[in-house]
């Protein structure tokens, strides 16, 4: 039963990744109706994205009309080495940083590299922040760079090697910050729920 049901599914995104790249071949010749339809179908997640890094709505709206001007200006830009969610995120972050570097704002505390950790991504912990209010309280109080990483992770469900390609760290780094950001989850929902440490898996 995996046999089929993974052959499937390898198809179908093969099937996604197909129609992603030949939308991108006619947008770089000019084609207004597949830009639109590109837009439509990525929007969401960069703007997700994006209200995520700075929690407002006017930026996050500029920061989407700025990546899809990037992709209906240099759509040839895309080299299929990775996928279309990966690329647009990382125009994404470039342009919050581009923006926040024009208003003098800092986006980011600088966290020093500390040794890989090999812990897996929780699905418990995914599950619990779409749908609790004191996981989002919590993610909210983490730092700049373990708060990107968190949503990277369980709100855009990218991979570490993913993250490190759009953040442009080693994949060491981004374990270290997600071990980082748990640890600090865990202390605030042991806070929350009136626990001990230990007794809240993440």
């Amino acid at each position: 039963m995996t046999g089929p049901m993974k052959d499937s599914s390898s198809s179908l995104n093969a099937q996604c990744v197909k129609h992603s790249i030949n939308q991108l071949q006619s947008i770089a010749a000019g084609d207004e109706k597949a830009m639109r339809e590109f837009f439509e179908e990525n929007a969401n997640s960069v703007y997700q994205y994006a209200i995520s890094r700075c929690g407002d709505n006017s930026v996050a709206n500029d920061v989407l009309n700025n990546v899809m001007m990037e992709v209906w200006k240099h759509a040839d830009r895309f080299e299929g080495r990775s996928k279309i969610s990966t690329w647009l995120i990382s125009i994404a972050r470039f342009k919050l940083i581009d923006l926040y570097r024009s208003e003098k704002k800092h986006l980011h505390n600088e966290l020093e590299d500390c040794i890989e950790d090999p812990l897996a991504v929780s699905e418990q912990l995914a599950e619990a922040a779409q749908h609790t209010k004191s996981v989002k309280a919590c993610v909210d109080r983490l730092g700049d760079v373990h708060k990107e990483i968190v949503h990277l992770t369980f709100y855009s469900d990218m991979a570490y090697p993913e993250i490190a390609q759009i953040i442009n760290v080693p994949v060491g780094t981004v374990k270290s910050r997600m071990h980082h950001a748990k640890e600090s989850l865990k202390r605030c929902l042991a806070s929350f729920l009136g626990t001990e440490n230990d007794h809240v898996i993440i």
